[in-house]
């Protein structure tokens, strides 16, 4: 077996083989992952576009094994994780966004059905074989945000003119349409 993260294997084989795989892979190595956030970080002036952004390291570890005692329900739990460059859709500046994930799959094929496993989440494979890195960029794509956005306030260039201590003033910032719908409100309530 070469790489056991980019190999093509049945869950079956990797459940049986009790298969550990470590991530430690380039985001650029993700490459579907890699062209959603370069089409994201596209929006910034060139200059503002994180260098070094492919260069950032997807981590973490999958273990493969069965969900029953019969060894026919393949599973994989483990996790994921990286920093990627995206672009805060409040300030429309760029940022470092943690992704992590926690799988806890059953790896089921078509019309295959498995009760009784309320803690595990269903993936239904396409294919008889799968690669894990393919498993790790899809659950990584999931784990985007639609809508990116600064976890902290105070680092949100929208909110830098703010005093956070003026609750009203940062309500404002928050839902920008507010007065419009205090506006309408009023429109309705007066007749004209």
């Amino acid at each position: 077996m070469g790489n056991p993260l980019r190999d093509r294997c049945t869950a079956a084989e990797l459940a049986s083989d009790k298969q550990v795989i470590e991530i430690a892979d380039k985001i650029s190595s993700f490459e579907g992952l890699a062209s959603i956030i370069e089409a994201d970080l596209a929006a910034l002036d060139p200059g503002k576009i994180p260098s070094g952004w492919r260069s950032c390291v997807v981590s973490g570890e999958l273990k493969f094994g069965f969900a029953d005692a019969k060894e026919r329900v393949p599973m994989v739990t483990g996790s994921a994780k990286v920093e990627v460059g995206a672009v805060c859709q409040r300030c429309l500046e760029p940022f470092q966004l943690q992704l992590c994930v926690a799988p806890k799959l059953l790896l089921l094929e078509a019309q295959q059905v498995a009760d009784g496993y309320e803690d595990f989440e269903v993936w239904e494979l396409d294919e008889q074989q799968l690669r894990p890195r393919d498993l790790v960029e899809e659950l990584l794509i999931m784990a985007m945000p639609f809508s990116a956005k600064h976890e902290n306030l105070a680092d949100c260039k929208a909110f830098a003119s703010a005093d956070p201590t003026d609750d009203e003033n940062v309500e404002k910032l928050v839902k920008p349409f507010a007065a419009l719908r205090a506006q309408m409100a009023q429109n309705e309530t007066d007749p004209d």
